[in-house]
């Protein structure tokens, strides 16, 4: 998998900017704090699933695709670094196993 995008990446280019609506704008639209919603868009802050539904209304897409473009994006953040998860397996990897997963 190649490096998703943030999901604040994907409001900001496809629906704030091409718009020409303002983060404080789009909070006041979706009932969330300005602060909130500039977290997203800048990449520290997550879509939870309040913030999803919240998205899909204000913004016309669903909220399962906004949740997906988060689970992607936190996926490939964590495999990127996997020794930090210091995980010991439970039990020894076999092709049958792994395939059946």
């Amino acid at each position: 998998m190649v490096n998703p995008p943030h999901p604040g990446e994907i409001i900001k280019g496809l629906w704030l900017d091409p718009s020409d609506v303002s983060i404080t704008d789009a909070a006041q639209a979706m009932a969330i704090s300005r602060k909130t919603l500039s977290k997203i868009v800048n990449g520290r802050g997550r879509v939870t699933p309040e913030i999803a539904v919240r998205l899909s209304i204000a913004l016309g897409s669903s909220a399962e695709s906004w949740l997906g473009h988060q689970a992607a994006y936190d996926l490939w953040q964590l495999e990127q670094h996997p020794d930090t998860a210091r995980v010991v397996p439970l039990f020894a990897s076999t092709p049958a196993a792994t395939a059946s997963a």
